[in-house]
């Protein structure tokens, strides 16, 4: 069995058995113990899907991924963040003809923007970049966990990008398209991908 295989199979097991143990469990610390197992399994087995059915996406499941951005840690609880909801076909293919491929099959996306007026003064002010970020990836992995594929398809810093969405989208100045993550069911299943290397990890200093 190849290596992505395996561990796509680990991790698997692992979130049918958080799921099991967590439906059969009577007790709170074993229910407890089952989400951890459950919410560290969706973070490992997330990856970038690029290819969708054409299923829709209903409105309360968007709704679930909005919410889930926004309970993304904020610097200062600044909460520099907007978002855009693209449904419409011809927006979606626009956006493929443009940077974004995923954008042909994709049911859906969120453009996820910062707000330069909701951010710190000074050397703090780009905090939104960072803020945003984080409501991206909790948007992915929400995505993940309620059955949808997810790509983050990056904006800011270029320019060219940047301008295109914001004429696509009429976004005023004072809004910074940071990224544009495309959704949709998955049209594969798609193997995760193993990251962890040691040689990145530093224990007390450099």
């Amino acid at each position: 069995m190849k290596r992505q295989h395996l561990i796509a199979a680990i991790f698997a097991a692992s979130m049918t058995a958080a799921v099991t143990s967590c439906n059969s469990s009577c007790d709170a610390g074993g229910a407890a113990a089952s989400q951890k197992d459950a919410a560290l399994a969706n973070i490992m087995t997330r990856t970038s899907v690029r290819d969708y059915t054409d299923t829709p996406i209903p409105d309360a499941t968007i709704d679930t991924l909005l919410r889930a951005g926004m309970a993304a840690p904020t610097a200062g609880n600044k909460q520099p963040w907007s978002f855009i909801v693209v449904k419409e076909r011809a927006t979606l293919d626009s956006l493929a003809k443009g940077n974004w491929r995923p954008a042909a099959k994709a049911q859906a996306a969120i453009v996820v923007c910062g707000d330069l007026t909701k951010g710190f003064p000074g050397e703090g002010k780009d905090y939104w970049v960072q803020d945003c970020s984080a409501a991206t990836e909790n948007i992915l992995l929400a995505a993940h966990a309620v059955g949808l594929g997810a790509v983050w398809c990056g904006c800011y810093p270029i320019t060219e990008r940047v301008d295109m969405v914001k004429t696509t989208f009429a976004i005023p100045d004072s809004i910074m398209p940071l990224s544009v993550v495309m959704l949709g069911y998955p049209a594969a299943p798609q193997d995760p991908k193993d990251k962890y290397k040691t040689e990145n990890i530093h224990y007390g200093k450099w």
